[in-house]
């Protein structure tokens, strides 16, 4: 069976994190773009053309980092980012608008040609590519692994894919309040319009997120009834997911997992999830990784090579 031996794993969001990914996991250090965590806003106004170079400019520095500047070696390409990929283009993605149409495999593959890599390229969602690799990280990866990806917007990813997925879970509808439009895509009543960092910032324009729930600890009655609001949202789409696809482990990552009580989540799911043989679920918070995002979209890159030559 083809098997890739090497495989440059990158995603795109704040900021593009890239790196050389083998059998075994991540080898070498990852790639950042821009390297200061200071600018990790700078890409969101950067027109989809620089990104797609700066894109390209990173993979070739990984590979020819990683592979003593011998490409033959490179098996595949990975890439995740937010928004709603298939066949190898962004049809939407709320949180970097300038990609939405994009054809990302074949703008990508083209510029990686003139530096003389023709590797097959892969376009995943960001979260759809933690799952994988947090799959990979514990040897799971004919197990389902699904996580919620807590930050600026909410993602929610799957492992193995389901084909044909749209995976924009954090769009999941978790209220009817007309009033509840604080979503970056403009939708009614979603769990990013309640949860997304963004979001927040819009609800409470006189307090940063993490004021808000300092505040809520120190009695704030306002402030109490949003985290409840926040962690009733995460309940709905966690016990939707449940019903839909059955019990079992989720796992929360996302620098925003700082704001999840656990107990108070696992409250409200009890709530939710009432039949007793979907109540065997668990939650675990995971600290942001961005490795593991790395290897997670060459992981799915890999899988998604090898694929193509058994057909």
């Amino acid at each position: 069976m083809y098997k890739p031996k090497l495989t440059v794993g990158l995603t795109l969001s704040k900021r593009i994190i890239s790196g050389l990914v083998q059998a075994d996991g991540l080898t070498g250090e990852i790639h950042a773009y821009p390297e200061d965590a200071m600018f990790e806003d700078a890409l969101v106004e950067m027109p989809r053309e620089h990104l797609i170079a700066a894109m390209c400019e990173q993979i070739v520095a990984v590979a020819a980092a990683g592979t003593a500047n011998k490409l033959e070696k490179l098996g595949a390409v990975g890439i995740a980012l937010p928004g709603i990929v298939r066949g190898g283009v962004v049809e939407d993605s709320p949180n970097l608008p300038q990609m939405k149409g994009a054809h990302v495999v074949a703008e990508v593959g083209n510029l990686l040609r003139e530096h003389g890599i023709d590797v097959p390229i892969t376009l995943a969602n960001d979260a759809d590519a933690l799952a994988a690799g947090l799959a990979h990280s514990q040897g799971r990866l004919d197990s389902m692994i699904r996580v919620w990806t807590i930050g600026t917007g909410i993602g929610f990813g799957q492992y193995p894919l389901e084909l044909d997925s749209i995976g924009e879970g954090g769009h999941t509808v978790v209220t009817l309040d007309d009033k509840e439009t604080y979503c970056g895509c403009g939708g009614r009543g979603h769990i990013e319009g309640i949860m997304g960092h963004r979001a927040m910032r819009l609800r409470f324009l006189d307090m940063e997120p993490e004021d808000v729930f300092a505040a809520a600890a120190e009695g704030d009655r306002r402030c109490i009834e949003f985290k409840k609001l926040w962690h009733k949202a995460l309940a709905a789409g966690t016990a939707s997911s449940i019903h839909i696809s059955g019990a079992g482990k989720f796992y929360l990552t996302g620098y925003n997992v700082r704001f999840v009580e656990l107990p108070l989540l696992h409250h409200y799911i009890q709530q939710m999830v009432r039949m007793s043989p979907l109540q065997a679920f668990s939650v675990e918070i995971r600290p942001e990784n961005l490795e593991t995002e790395v290897v997670g979209a060459a992981v799915i890159a890999r899988s998604a090579a090898v694929s193509a030559v058994s057909v």
